[in-house]
């Protein structure tokens, strides 16, 4: 179970780009915070870990991506795998929260916030972090006594 405050750091991964997202557990907020562009593995997590240094988070959250049936896919194997990962190399417990459409909902947003296709793609695996971290924190609400 999750612990019942303390800082959430999410995660949108991608096989080029890896967004993250920020939130308390209290307040239940999600906030973009950055991109990470590294496609080396190395790269990656000294990244990863530079932001759990700064953050402290108590929880991490990996979108989980799945077709619209809400099937697995080729992604979802990597997302799951990225998360072991995460789990073994900072021994924090690692949640999922349904991916779906979260991309194409952040490019929206952005939209509607007055950036055009140039500037939106910059922000836009942040804010699909942030929307994941939004969706893990109003699963959660009611579910404080599930073991997830």
């Amino acid at each position: 179970m999750p612990d019942a405050c303390g800082t959430v750091l999410a995660f949108d991964f991608g096989e080029k780009r890896i967004g993250v997202a920020v939130g308390e557990t209290a307040l239940r907020q999600a906030h973009p915070i950055s991109v990470i562009h590294a496609h080396a593995n190395a790269e990656r997590f000294a990244a990863i870990a530079a932001l759990i240094t700064e953050w402290q988070p108590t929880t991490l959250v990996v979108g989980r991506p799945t077709s619209l049936a809400g099937e697995p896919h080729s992604m979802t194997a990597r997302c799951t795998r990225f998360a072991n990962q995460l789990h073994g190399r900072f021994g924090l417990p690692v949640a999922f929260a349904d991916e779906r459409l979260t991309s194409v909902d952040a490019q929206e947003l952005l939209r509607q916030a007055g950036h055009d296709a140039k500037s939106a793609k910059s922000h836009v695996d942040a804010v699909a972090a942030q929307l994941i971290l939004q969706a893990y924190f109003d699963s959660h609400h009611h579910a404080h006594h599930t073991d997830s």
